[in-house]
């Protein structure tokens, strides 16, 4: 799981080894359930909560304060025909004081034909001197496998004067449909190298979120993405059609819950 060149002088994981989570999801008269769960110390998940369309909502749980130095966490989601799912999680991912380590995630999803998948969990706070490597990957098997992610990176914890103070935070997002790579995103952010307050990374804001969309069914998606974002006097976005009629959006603003709220509502619109 140490698989970053950051990442070999590591502590030893607090758990005593590799913290995972595994669901397989299934569909099956009209409903989605959950076909195999398992996991590890510190995560477990909630009852699901039941969504339209026969789908679920599935919420993650974890017995740790945050991630620490040396933590290595291994998600992973596999969505079969039909299935339906909404993952978020229950609280913010606090990433701790890190003395020379880091920690690191990696997140592999499959979406088999004919399904739905929303990856949106809290947003992350990178404390002072933290250290953090992820990787995700997801797999498309053709253009009725439909995936959602939004997800929301802040400064720090900046009522304390914690804007930019972590050593690094890198982030390979990859997603592929039927083996054709349509998305790449790879977010590196060392404030030591570059300067995040500066024109072209956060300027001024201190809160940035990454959303992206499988084609959404209407034509006037981008449009109403657009209007949407430019109605705000405390953020500022914008949206992009990839090459394969997928959309990626990215917002700055100064308030997590601000950038939540406005995620869900851009959500609905790639409902409707």
């Amino acid at each position: 799981m140490c698989f970053w060149k950051e990442c070999k002088i590591m502590s030893k994981n607090q758990f005593g080894k590799v913290s995972t989570l595994s669901l397989d999801v299934d569909f099956k008269e009209e409903k989605t359930y959950l076909r195999d769960v398992s996991f590890t110390a510190p995560y477990k998940i909630m009852q699901p909560f039941p969504m339209e369309k026969g789908g679920i909502q599935v919420m993650l749980l974890s017995a740790s304060a945050g991630i620490m130095e040396g933590d290595c966490q291994d998600f992973s989601f596999h969505i079969r025909s039909g299935a339906r799912m909404e993952f978020f999680s229950q609280s913010y991912d606090k990433i701790h004081q890190m003395r020379e380590g880091c920690a690191v995630r990696k997140t592999a999803v499959h979406l088999e034909p004919g399904t739905f998948f929303r990856y949106c969990p809290q947003p992350t706070i990178p404390f002072k001197d933290s250290a953090f490597e992820s990787r995700m990957e997801i797999s498309l098997s053709d253009e009725t496998s439909r995936f959602q992610m939004g997800e929301i990176l802040s400064c720090g914890r900046y009522a304390r004067g914690e804007r930019f103070a972590y050593r690094f935070y890198h982030n390979l997002v990859e997603i592929r449909r039927k083996g054709r790579l349509i998305y790449r995103d790879n977010s590196r952010y060392d404030p030591d190298l570059f300067p995040m307050e500066g024109m072209g990374m956060y300027e001024d804001y201190t809160h940035l979120s990454n959303l992206f969309f499988t084609r959404p069914s209407s034509p006037d998606f981008p449009g109403q993405v657009q209007k949407l974002l430019e109605k705000g006097e405390d953020w500022e976005g914008a949206v992009t059609e990839l090459s394969e009629g997928d959309f990626a959006v990215r917002i700055f603003g100064r308030r997590a819950q601000v950038l939540e709220e406005l995620n869900q509502k851009l959500f609905k619109l790639s409902q409707e």
